[in-house]
């Protein structure tokens, strides 16, 4: 059976679909958790909380196809909630596949992605991190498409200038 498949049934009710669901998303949930987070057990326990809330309203969900886009956004929005009651600051977005990269061009990016605002980073995290689609971060943010690819570019051309600064246009 297909995700599309698994995802109706979960909309529907279907626990043992919902399970599936879960499973087939929870490396990439667990992924988006640890690049906010910065912390395995937390990011373990936002994983936990995430499919405790997505159980719950699971039928709220309008388009079967957005349902991985839908347990993204609840899970950025747990782990936001999270680093602000820890007045933790998001600027470490090195965290690829569950192990940390030490590479100098990675940390000059990690620099990089440090000085934009967190609506701007969670937009190249979703964008470029987790290959999402220009259309499921509009639905995603409630915001026109044409807006998701203004605010990349204009991200994107700040990036460019930064590293250009440093004389390493190459990066972006």
């Amino acid at each position: 059976m297909e995700e599309l498949e698994f995802s109706k049934k979960a909309i529907k009710g279907d626990d043992d679909a919902f399970l599936k669901v879960m499973q087939l998303h929870k490396e990439s949930l667990l992924r988006a958790a640890l690049a906010f987070l910065k912390d395995e057990d937390a990011a373990i326990e936002a994983l936990q909380e995430v499919t405790y809330r997505a159980y719950k309203k699971i039928h709220t969900v309008k388009e079967p196809a957005y349902l991985k886009t839908w347990l993204t956004r609840i899970m950025i929005n747990y782990c936001q909630d999270q680093v602000k009651r820890s007045n933790r600051v998001i600027s470490d977005n090195q965290v690829y596949d569950g192990s940390v990269y030490q590479d100098q061009s990675l940390i000059e990016l990690k620099e990089a992605l440090g000085l934009l605002s967190n609506e701007d980073q969670q937009l190249i995290y979703l964008k470029y991190f987790q290959n999402t689609k220009i259309k499921e971060i509009a639905a995603m943010e409630k915001i026109p498409e044409g807006t998701v690819k203004s605010r990349l570019h204009k991200v994107l051309k700040t990036l460019r200038l930064y590293f250009k600064e440093k004389g390493e246009s190459d990066h972006v």
